[in-house]
């Protein structure tokens, strides 16, 4: 996992990244294929904003979130993230079990078969 973190409109920290990378690498928990992680932090008049973009096979994943606080905003961001990979990693196995589910089908034929013969 690739991590990236980019800074608008302030300095970062070294803190502030050690925090960011570490709130993000709970995400490989709940999903091993993650590819490339982007995390921008930027700084407006009163409010933190933190917007992090995941790379997962076949698509992305994003989450923006504002707070007051930059460590807030970076939490929520992860919160959401983690919803998302969780949502994303059910669509693959149930989409895996529907593909090889074919045996109702086969009962249903072999039902059928069974009245018209009898």
């Amino acid at each position: 996992m690739r991590i990236t973190i980019t800074a608008r409109h302030f300095k970062l920290s070294e803190r502030m990244k050690r925090y960011a990378e570490r709130e993000v690498f709970r995400l490989k928990r709940y999903y091993d294929g993650i590819i490339d992680v982007d995390i921008i932090l930027s700084w407006e008049k009163k409010t933190r904003l933190a917007e992090i973009n995941i790379s997962v096979y076949g698509t992305v994943l994003t989450a923006h979130e504002r707070s007051e606080d930059m460590t807030k905003s970076v939490d929520r961001a992860v919160d959401k993230l983690e919803r998302q990979l969780k949502k994303y990693k059910d669509r693959l196995w149930g989409f895996e079990h529907e593909t090889m589910g074919s045996e109702p089908f086969q009962g249903e034929v072999e039902e059928s078969f069974g009245k018209a013969g009898g």
